[in-house]
């Protein structure tokens, strides 16, 4: 499957993902810039994310342990999500996003 992403710097990046695997790893593992200190644990939100709005239903809402991670950063959108709770699937393929600030190595 393919995910679009934008970086931080606004440069757009085809990336192959694999079935079951979490979004935020894909980007992690082409080395996009992006921290993902928990590894998917879902006890940070350094692999924030804003989802395309034309994939948001395709995504679903976030669970409410996602919401409060969301909350502990300053630059929450509605299209917010945490890339380590998307699954990569075959009705995913296309997936567009942008990483948020936050999710810098640098912020």
């Amino acid at each position: 499957m393919k995910i679009n992403v934008t970086d931080q710097a606004g440069d757009v990046h085809e990336l192959e993902g694999l079935e079951g695997w979490r979004v935020m790893e894909v980007i992690r593992d082409w080395g996009l810039n992006i921290k993902a200190e928990c590894g998917g644990a879902l006890s940070c939100a350094t692999c924030h994310c804003y989802v395309a709005p034309e994939w948001l239903d395709a995504v679903g809402a976030p669970s409410d342990e996602e919401e409060d991670m969301l909350d502990s950063v300053g630059d929450v959108k509605s299209n917010s999500r945490l890339s380590c709770q998307i699954l990569c699937s075959d009705a995913l393929d296309g997936l567009s996003l942008t990483l948020a600030p936050s999710a810098a190595k640098d912020f």
